[in-house]
């Protein structure tokens, strides 16, 4: 299974909570079918759960990322105000 590589925080908030979702269901799903069924439940909510995993990792480097560029951009506004002091 992939992460989705290119998504907002918002984005990645939501596919996480559509993942809890659908593992949340295939969980019962497990529990409705016979012992001898072959219904292959547990290796979907395996992978879906590996895949939340990769992107609760996409989740926490957008927070790093993000913080990243707001440090960069109250910098720019610091040098921005700093200059506009300057030439008065």
């Amino acid at each position: 299974m992939k992460a989705p590589a290119h998504l907002t925080r918002e984005e990645i908030q939501m596919s996480l909570d559509e993942l809890d979702s659908k593992i949340k269901v295939l969980k019962g799903r497990v529990n409705a079918t016979a012992s001898d069924s072959h219904h292959t439940y547990h290796e979907h909510i395996a992978g879906l759960e590996r895949k939340r995993e990769l992107i609760m990792t996409r989740f926490a480097d957008a927070g790093e990322n993000q913080s990243a560029w707001q440090e960069l951009r109250d910098g720019l506004d610091q040098l921005r105000n700093d200059l506009s002091k300057l030439f008065k």
